[in-house]
């Protein structure tokens, strides 16, 4: 049996596309908002982070009602570091909007998650985005999909898609880009059209699978799956069980039931196949068990989803500075964090570390993880971050490491700079492209080679490039990349950094901190240009004497020091280097804090 009056979709792009754009004018149309409700932009993005950054972190559910039919989004991430939140999702759905920008074309991320989408034998309607657009090249784009669609083997049928042309930002559809649209009626329309209606038995025993999980303080784990056969109710008993794991299923209770209204969660007392819920009460669910009926346990498999590739060491902060700002500090606290997160991240994995006190968290990238630091600074924890490190695989015998593709869009003056360094972190030039006054370089590079990199490329562009990444495989390992060609400026003693230790100091490099900041033996206080560290003393005062001599009392001139964003803290350290992570500070500072200590350690290294 189908369910007419329903349709369950994902909207799957690369980052920066206009989803979540998208989304909210698919809402304010679908007639979420009342005619004088305040609307807010980006209003999928509810997390600090994802307003502040611009980006997209979690999926999200949302709901829309056009004419008779409900129409179930899922609003996806569009960066590579969170695509196991794509995969995971498309379990959900029945169809996707694939959405494209009108002049960048089909990018890493875009095959990306159409191959999850083509595997999973779904419906696809293209969406040409941002066709207002000065620069749009709309006609050449779709022709790029097609290739795309050609290129990983879709069904005649799905390269037969329905192509809409969209603004999101003013709200506009047509089948035609010279048509200019009036309102997204033409979206919706395609949408009823072309994605099919859920399919099942609604009079059959019940199961759900569970694709995504919702954390609440009050209620606990919320699991959120699509009713794939019968009927879900409240308070019914089910059992809970799953394919991929031999455990014995258990029993439980359904004590809420929710569907998605516009933005919110409604309560209801029984949901039906093809229905989105979001269900709490079971302790213990995760994120690909399925929910059945106590009379008939059929477990459903779940999609694989891919490993991960870097890892950090998160461990418990130990400078002489801890303890001083963070809420939770101890292993126990830093531990349940991380298992609490790996409830709701399918791609995340954790694992006990040979160090004392420590934890090797393992993602999908430097940003997937530096977002999870981030998160838990914001909730009061300290800890202290090693340097993000490949995972490497051997495969028939052969040490492999994991490889990405790089694509590059840089204005032409900017190209010489790009493959120079490039080429001394291993990558291989596939396609280079003019597109106007700009350059499209797409290179085979291995992760570890990219460590580093992007700040160096913001420098080398001007700010005007535009940098791209998505992860193809594994390879035979390529041989060891010179990263760091920069030195540390390090604090000599504990104090109070003073004007006088800094001016004397900023000759050997740019500095980190300013005046009247506590520092300690061992911390980064700023980068020398030359290889190799330096210490220095930052908290040296100026010796006072009862003679004044003309000119020596000018005021100090101080450069403005370089703020280190996290992202830009964890590229910059070395092996022998940590991120202190707390509530209001993030330090850099050697491992080994003690000068002496330290030197001996590096004469030892390099007789070595």
């Amino acid at each position: 049996m189908k369910r007419e009056d329903l349709r369950n979709i994902a909207i799957i792009a690369h980052v920066d596309h206009g989803k979540t754009t998208l989304v909210d004018e698919m809402l304010k149309q679908g007639g979420v908002y009342r005619e004088n409700q305040a609307v807010v932009d980006r209003v999928m993005d509810n997390n600090d982070i994802e307003r502040e950054r611009g980006i997209t972190i979690l999926a999200k559910n949302t709901a829309v009602q056009y004419k008779d039919i409900k129409i179930n989004i899922v609003d996806t991430p569009g960066h590579a570091d969170f695509s196991g939140e794509v995969e995971r999702i498309l379990k959900m759905v029945n169809g996707v909007l694939l959405l494209v920008d009108s002049f960048e074309g089909t990018m890493p991320q875009t095959r990306f998650v159409l191959q999850k989408a083509l595997d999973l034998g779904h419906k696809i309607i293209v969406v040409v985005n941002k066709t207002d657009r000065p620069d749009a090249r709309n006609a050449e784009v779709v022709d790029e999909v097609l290739e795309l669609l050609l290129d990983l083997d879709a069904t005649e049928e799905q390269i037969e898609s329905p192509v809409v042309f969209c603004s999101g930002r003013n709200g506009t559809a047509s089948y035609s880009p010279d048509v200019p649209g009036e309102n997204f009626i033409p979206l919706f329309e395609k949408i009823i059209e072309h994605i099919p209606a859920p399919e099942g038995d609604p009079e059959g025993e019940l199961q759900v699978l569970v694709s995504s999980i919702d954390y609440n303080e009050y209620v606990g784990r919320i699991a959120i799956g699509r009713v794939e056969r019968g009927v879900i109710k409240q308070n019914q008993e089910v059992m809970v069980c799953d394919y991929h794991n031999n455990t014995a299923p258990f029993r439980s209770r359904i004590v809420s039931l929710y569907q998605f209204d516009g933005l919110d969660k409604v309560p209801v007392t029984e949901a039906s196949m093809g229905d989105i819920v979001c269900f709490s009460g079971i302790e213990g669910v995760t994120i690909g068990q399925t929910i059945c009926s106590t009379t008939c346990v059929e477990p459903l498999p779940f999609v694989k989803i891919s490993e991960p590739t870097v890892e950090m060491t998160f461990a418990v902060n130990n400078s002489p500075f801890a303890g001083r700002e963070g809420k939770y500090v101890t292993s126990r606290q830093i531990r349940e964090r991380l298992e609490r997160e790996l409830l709701k991240d399918v791609s995340l994995r954790v694992k006990e570390s040979d160090v004392q006190d420590a934890y090797d968290v393992a993602g999908r990238g430097e940003m997937h993880l530096s977002i999870l630091i981030e998160n838990m600074r914001r909730e009061g924890y300290e800890l202290s971050v090693s340097t993000p490190r490949v995972l490497f695989k051997e495969i028939d015998g052969v040490k492999c490491e994991p490889m990405e593709k790089l694509v590059i869009d840089v204005p032409d003056s900017c190209v010489g700079a790009v493959m120079e360094k490039m080429g001394t972190r291993k990558a291989e030039l596939q396609v280079m492209n003019p597109v106007g006054g700009r350059t499209r370089l797409e290179f085979k590079i291995p992760s570890r080679g990219l460590f580093g990199y992007r700040s160096e490329f913001l420098t080398d562009t001007k700010g005007e490039g535009i940098l791209n990444t998505i992860f193809i495989g594994y390879e035979p390992f390529m041989g060891d990349i010179p990263v760091r060609t920069t030195g540390s400026l390090v604090a000599f003693e504990t104090g109070t950094a003073s004007a006088y230790g800094l001016w004397n100091a900023q000759d050997r490099g740019a500095m980190f901190i300013d005046a009247g900041v506590d520092v300690y033996e061992g911390m980064i206080v700023g980068v020398s240009p030359k290889m190799g560290d330096i210490n220095v003393n930052v908290c040296k005062k100026k010796h006072l004497t009862n003679t004044r001599a003309s000119g020596s009392d000018e005021a100090l001139r101080l450069i403005p020091p370089r703020r280190m964003s996290l992202e830009e803290s964890l590229e910059f350290i070395s092996d022998d280097e940590l991120v202190e992570v707390t509530p209001k500070n993030i330090r850099l500072r050697k491992r080994i804090l003690d000068n002496e200590t330290r030197a001996k350690e590096d004469a030892k290294r390099r007789k070595g």
